[in-house]
């Protein structure tokens, strides 16, 4: 009966002395920064043939290794502008690929962040149309946000290497 008070009396104060030590732990979302992160301004919409030349060079790309991609570009109002299936990618990646464009254009920012954001902060799942997965990034021109690419079909650094040349041609 005297050891276990013991261990319930240790085992509380390492309770304590661990509750304390998370106390102390910054919040590093507490932290104000004195600019906008991904402060890009929408610009105008991207062309379908600017959509369709990103969408080619992704193309490409996939080809080079082998790899079955669905590619998706949206606008800078979110919208659907082209989208190119590859022979034997999976159906499954269609709609990802096209939710991976769409919240790179509506967050202004890669996909990848978000994917590294919801490993640390859990309230990124709470924010609306996100998806937390690598191979959606912003095309901007002139320093103007003027649509988005998204990759589905391949692992994620797949789909983001194959995003990253799509993005490439729109400069």
């Amino acid at each position: 009966m005297q050891s276990r008070v013991l261990t319930i009396a240790m085992l509380g104060a390492a309770l304590l002395v661990a509750g304390a030590s998370q106390a102390q732990q910054p919040n590093p979302l507490d932290t104000v920064p004195d600019n906008m992160p991904f402060d890009v301004p929408y610009g105008a919409p991207i062309s379908l043939d600017r959509a369709d030349a990103a969408i080619a060079a992704a193309v490409a790309e996939s080809k080079k290794h082998n790899w079955k991609m669905n590619v998706a570009v949206f606008d800078s109002g979110g919208n659907l502008v082209a989208f190119k299936r590859m022979d034997g990618a999976q159906l499954a990646s269609i709609q990802i690929a096209e939710h991976k464009a769409r919240t790179a254009v509506k967050y202004r920012r890669e996909t990848k962040i978000f994917e590294g954001a919801i490993q640390s902060y859990n309230y990124i799942g709470t924010l609306d149309d996100v998806i937390a997965s690598r191979g959606g990034i912003p095309l901007v021109e002139g320093g103007k946000l003027i649509g988005a690419i998204g990759c589905s079909g391949g692992t994620g650094s797949q789909d983001e290497a194959v995003c990253k040349v799509g993005a490439a041609t729109v400069k």
